[in-house]
Parts: C-alpha cells; sequence; structure tokens
C-alpha cells in the first residue's frame, strides 16, 4: 500500500518535534526539527515545501522530509529526512524525497536541489539515489551530531540545466583531478579546461591581522550585511544568512559567516569591500572561528573565479566536492566549488561508502595529502 503523503501543517510541530528526537536523539543540529518558531516559518513558507507521512490505524507521524527554498533563489536544499524508527524499511523516505522532487523540481520552481547526506550507513545515499540524484562529493568532518561526521553532497537537476553550463577556462591546477571525477560521475564535461599559470599566492604574514573581533549580534550582523549588500551581486550562498562579523581592530574588511555551534561548523559567505580584500587573510579569519566553535569550515566558490579559488586552497582550503550549474546567469549556469577546511582530526574508518561517491573520497584524500603532507623534498634527511 502506498504511504499516505500530506503537507505538513503548524498544529504537527510538537508531534515533529518527538519524530525528530526519536530519530536523531537530543544532539539534531537543525532547527526544522527542533525550534518551534523556525519550524511554523518553514510551513507557511511560499518556497519551501515539507511533507509528512501518518500511520493508516493509528494516525500517528511516520516520516517527515522537506525542500528549503528562498526568496530570489531557484537552488533548494532537501533536508530533514526522518524515518520512524518503527516504521523503517517501508520506503517512507524515498516516496517523500520523490514526491518533493515532483512538487519543487518538475515543475520548475526550482532548478535544482542539493542534499548533505550522512555517510555513518549507505542507507542515506541510497534514498536520494533512488529518486535521481548524484554525487557532488564530500564533506569530511561537516557536522558535530554525538561525534564529528563526514556527510556526502548529492544534488539533482531539472531537465536541461546542465545543458546550459557557462564553461570555463582555467582553474588552479589542484582543482583539475576533482573536475576529472565530476566528468565521469556526472556525464559532463570540462573541455580545453586548462590549470591556472603561476603559483598559489602567498598568505599574509602572521602580523599583518593581529586581531580579528568576532561580532555575534545576529540582528545586527544582518541589518549591517543589508546595508553593505543591497543586491545579490556580491554574495551566493543559498540558504544561509550570516550571523557573525569578523573584522580587524581598523575594520579595513569585513568577513560575514554563518556558525552553527549546535553542529560545529561555519561557513564564510562574503567579505566587505570585496572578497579580495580579505583573501590574504583567511587563516587568522578560520582559527577565530575555530574558536568560536566551528571545527569544519566552508566556503562555496564560483568555479571561474580562480584568483579567489587560489586565495582558499593556498590556505589549507581542500576542494571536496562540485556543484555543477548551481546558479542562474541569464540563460546560463555557473558551476561552484565547495572547499573546507577542518580543524579536527579527519577520520574516514567507518565511513560507508557507496561505488557512484567512491571516487570523490578517493580524490579528496590525494588532495589532503598534496594540501598537507610534505613532499620528499621537503622531508629533512
Amino acid at each position: 500500500m502506498s504511504p499516505v503523503i500530506a503537507p505538513a501543517v503548524r498544529a504537527d510541530i510538537a508531534e515533529l518535534r518527538q519524530l525528530y528526537y526519536a530519530v536523531y536523539g537530543p544532539h539534531y543540529p537543525v532547527a526544522l526539527g527542533t525550534d518551534p518558531a523556525e519550524m511554523a516559518r518553514l510551513i507557511a513558507d511560499p518556497h519551501s515545501l515539507w511533507l509528512v507521512t501518518r500511520c493508516a490505524d493509528t494516525g500517528a507521524l511516520t516520516a517527515s522530509a522537506a525542500i528549503h527554498g528562498e526568496a530570489g533563489s531557484r537552488t533548494g536544499r532537501l533536508e530533514g529526512i526522518a524515518v520512524h524508527p518503527e516504521h523503517r524499511s517501508a520506503g517512507l523516505a524515498a516516496a517523500l524525497t520523490g514526491a518533493l522532487c515532483a512538487g519543487m523540481l518538475d515543475t520548475g520552481r526550482l532548478d535544482s536541489v542539493y542534499a548533505t547526506v550522512r555517510t555513518v550507513s549507505a542507507g542515506p545515499q541510497r534514498v536520494v539515489a533512488r529518486n535521481g540524484f548524484r554525487p557532488l562529493g564530500i564533506l569530511p568532518n561537516a557536522v558535530d551530531l554525538s561525534s564529528r561526521e563526514s556527510l556526502a553532497l548529492y544534488a539533482r537537476h531539472a531537465a536541461g540545466v546542465l545543458d546550459r553550463r557557462i564553461p570555463v577556462t582555467e582553474v588552479p591546477a589542484p582543482l583539475l583531478p576533482l573536475l576529472r571525477t565530476a566528468e565521469s560521475a556526472l556525464g559532463i564535461g570540462y573541455p580545453g579546461v586548462r590549470a591556472a599559470a603561476g603559483p598559489l599566492p602567498a598568505p599574509a604574514p602572521h602580523a599583518a591581522v593581529e586581531r580579528l573581533e568576532v561580532i555575534e549580534a545576529p540582528a545586527f550582523v544582518r541589518r549591517r550585511f543589508r546595508e553593505r549588500f543591497p543586491g545579490a551581486g556580491g554574495w551566493f550562498y543559498p540558504l544561509h544568512t550570516p550571523n557573525v562579523l569578523l573584522t580587524p581592530e581598523d575594520g579595513r574588511f569585513e568577513v560575514y559567516a554563518y556558525l552553527n555551534r549546535a553542529g560545529g561548523y561555519g561557513c564564510l559567505l562574503t567579505a566587505h569591500p570585496d572578497p579580495a580584500a580579505a583573501a590574504a587573510h583567511l587563516e587568522p579569519v578560520t582559527r577565530a572561528l575555530a574558536r568560536a566553535g566551528a571545527g569544519y569550515v566552508e566556503a562555496l566558490v564560483p568555479l571561474a573565479h580562480h584568483e579567489a579559488l587560489s586565495a582558499f586552497l593556498a590556505q589549507g582550503f581542500v576542494a571536496g566536492a562540485l556543484f555543477p550549474a548551481m546558479r542562474a546567469d541569464g540563460d546560463g549556469f555557473h558551476d561552484y566549488a565547495v572547499l573546507s577546511r577542518s580543524s579536527e582530526r579527519i577520520d574516514f574508518r567507518g565511513v560507508a561508502v557507496e561505488p557512484p561517491l567512491q571516487p570523490y573520497l578517493d580524490c579528496y584524500v590525494s588532495a589532503w595529502a598534496s594540501a598537507h603532507l610534505p613532499t620528499s623534498s621537503e622531508v629533512a634527511p
């Protein structure tokens, strides 16, 4: 019998919180399953879709999932997949995912939907893969639940979107293996892409930024961010709103970031007056976020901006994922690279990786070793 699927409503919030607690315990770092005000907002959001299933006999909630969208963006996030332990192996997660994609992608409301999938077991990867999602890469140490977990990035695109990607001509040499991996895994092409000339830029001396002030006042940071970036041209990071501002004492640049202490991660969103102003100071910025609780720091960078990519690579960031056709630009779409750095030890033992994801894991391990392990010529005899 097919499950009965219906939109979530405000009256479901208390029961939904119980469902997420039953599935994830007390360490779930997502507001969708823990914050009643945010849950009510998402249920009412016209840019999002939240669906649930109920037991035909008792009427109790058995599963939940949502695609979270936002105004002005045609990229959504599949999140909050939860199936009650007593109702697993009934295909509920796959049924909800399929219904969500039909409502958001097949109808043309979104161009792409991505999901960050747990790797503690192969099940979550299989659920999204059965619904047309394909692997884009690995996010090592991306979230702290009961312990540090690595996530897999998957995405599904609307018909024809991948055919309208805007080509790039050059990228930093360390990114070429990731492009080749994506070509094979996704069936897309990067013909004629060459390695950018010249070495990676040298980072700023440690004394160049003596001290960074970390301002954690979410309402103030949002207001200042909107003043600095009244349009969307200076930043692009779907479904992330800055809640932290980092700046040196002389105020010559401002870095806007999103910090999630519950999940132990942070995202670098943009900088003022422009990203280049802070590019040489990523080391102190990353260290400041780590001290604030972000054991994992992530950046989303256009594949066409090889100068910005080079700056991150020079500061020890490693590209673990590639999101093709992520941002619309006229009739075309720009590709983005996901770069990250972890202040905690990365341990892939126990990670469950399905065969389509394995090449990305191999690519990341090789890239990390190239960035962080000394070569034979650097090792003292």
